[in-house]
Parts: structure tokens; C-alpha cells; sequence
């Protein structure tokens, strides 16, 4: 199974590069305005709410756009921080222009002054996803462990960010691997189950 994650996460990689670098900006827009346009079907928290985004790494879609407008509608906005190898992620408090710092795997994060929160809505990115919200992510186990934990607190809404190009047949699965609730593409919006 590790084997059969590592060649796809190495043709994942790759597939994904190759679309962002052909339309990586415009897509990101075009992110955006799905998940608005799907936000009341999604059931998304009202103004207030807490929404941990990610600060875009590689070829990777950048949420920031999406972050901006939901920050105008008075939603809270929070960047994941690895704060150990084997630990769920945790999550600070972000606004626009705020300095970042270089983490653990080259994350860039909110520093350690910044307010610790926990997010309603959980915006992911991934490498690959299926139909059945299982996303294939780097292998660090960060998001899994993380929306374990969230879901043991209480109600989170996990949503994948992805070029719709990132989706497969299926995908292979460990009993620790976490579904999504959504996916967000360029294209649409996608509701799991």
C-alpha cells in the first residue's frame, strides 16, 4: 500500500504541476467563487466562525483569495503550524500582510504570538481525490490525525481544495485515512456521500 501511495503521490505531483503552471492563478479565483456559490449547500458556519486555510506551497491552489473574502465577511481566518512530527495540526490566527515564519517542513505560519484556534471549517489541500472524499496527501498523516481530533471536538466541515484534473477512480486507503466532506475545483463544487 505505502508503495502504491508513493507512486501516485510522485504522478500526482507532477499532474498537478503541469496544470498550475498552464492556469494556476485564474483557478484560484475560480476556487473561490465555487465555494461561495456553494457555501449555504455546504452549510458552512455563519460570519464569526473560524476558518483554517493554508499558505500555498509549490504547485499547491491558493486558498488566499478565497481567505480575503471570506476575512470581508467577517469570518476568522487561521493557518495550520506542524507543531510535531506525529501530532494532529494546530492553528493560528492569520490576517492579510501579517509577517509569516518558515516551520517545521518549510510551512510558512502565523509566529507563535499569534492567538491559537480551532477551526470550524477546514480547507485542505491534497494531491489527489476521489469520490468518496479520501484525499491523498503527502504522507505525513498531519490532516488525518487533525480531523480526527477536530471531529472528536465536536462539528468541523473538512473541504479539499483541487484542480478537478487531481481526481481519481480511487484511492488506496489506510484505516486511519479521513474523508472529506466537499471538494472545491475550478470547475464545481463537490459534495461527498
Amino acid at each position: 500500500m505505502d508503495d502504491d501511495k508513493q507512486g501516485l503521490r510522485a504522478r500526482s505531483r507532477a499532474l498537478r504541476r503541469g496544470v498550475f503552471e498552464a492556469r494556476g492563478e485564474p483557478d484560484a479565483e475560480r476556487v473561490a467563487a465555487n465555494f461561495l456559490a456553494a457555501k449555504e449547500e455546504m452549510g458552512v458556519p455563519p460570519p464569526g466562525a473560524v476558518v483554517a486555510g493554508y499558505w500555498p506551497m509549490g504547485s499547491e491552489l491558493d486558498v488566499r483569495p478565497l481567505l480575503h473574502q471570506l476575512r470581508a465577511e467577517g469570518y476568522v481566518c487561521a493557518l495550520p503550524v506542524v507543531a510535531e512530527r506525529s501530532k494532529p495540526l494546530i492553528f493560528r490566527r492569520w490576517r492579510p500582510g501579517m509577517a509569516l515564519q518558515k516551520g517545521s517542513l518549510d510551512i510558512r505560519h502565523p509566529a507563535t504570538s499569534a492567538r491559537t484556534l480551532i477551526p470550524d471549517l477546514l480547507l485542505a489541500p491534497l494531491l489527489a481525490f476521489d469520490g468518496d472524499g479520501y484525499r491523498l496527501g503527502y504522507g505525513g498523516g498531519f490532516y488525518d490525525r487533525t480531523l480526527v481530533e477536530l471531529r472528536r471536538r465536536g462539528t468541523v466541515l473538512a473541504v479539499g481544495i483541487a484542480f478537478s484534473i487531481q481526481r481519481v477512480e480511487r484511492l488506496p486507503r489506510d484505516d486511519f485515512d479521513q474523508p472529506l466532506d466537499w471538494i472545491i475545483t475550478e470547475e464545481s463544487a463537490i459534495k461527498i456521500g
